[in-house]
């Protein structure tokens, strides 16, 4: 039974979905904005304009799947208390994701290797959301 990160990005989401398809060759299973939806949202709880914004997404992302809306479109996402774990098969791939997910984001801990990996860092992407992004250790 997979768990599966659903990611509010407050007004941003077609942003980050093509960010994630550059950044880490996410594919987009599914995008439905809002104005496509078989039942409209009760009146009043979208601020006006919203229409063509994200209603739902489902991106695969290697093994994973990952959802996102834009929420309410509030502004600023709040992504708190959590990091999204990027398993690489190489280093070569782990330096790869880390600089994309790096760029317009912060570095909190540069790739390097540790005694749990060859190679594990961590990055907070431009959208506010923790990265870690770890090379297996092979037996």
């Amino acid at each position: 039974m997979p768990i599966e990160p659903y990611l509010f990005f407050e007004g941003r989401c077609e942003e980050a979905v093509e960010f994630y398809r550059k950044a880490l060759g996410a594919q987009v299973l599914m995008l439905m904005r809002y104005k496509e939806s078989p039942e409209p949202p009760p009146p009043g709880t979208l601020p006006p304009g919203s229409e063509n914004k994200v209603m739902h997404a489902s991106l695969r992302i290697g093994d994973a799947t990952l959802m996102a809306s834009d929420g309410l479109s509030q502004g600023q996402p709040r992504f708190q208390g959590f990091s999204l774990s990027l398993t690489a098969p190489d280093a070569a791939r782990a330096n790869q994701f880390f600089g994309a997910l790096a760029d317009g984001g912060q570095v909190q801990m540069p790739l390097a290797k540790t005694f749990w990996s060859p190679l594990f860092g961590t990055v907070t992407d431009r959208f506010g959301v923790a990265w870690m992004v770890t090379v297996p250790h092979r037996a």
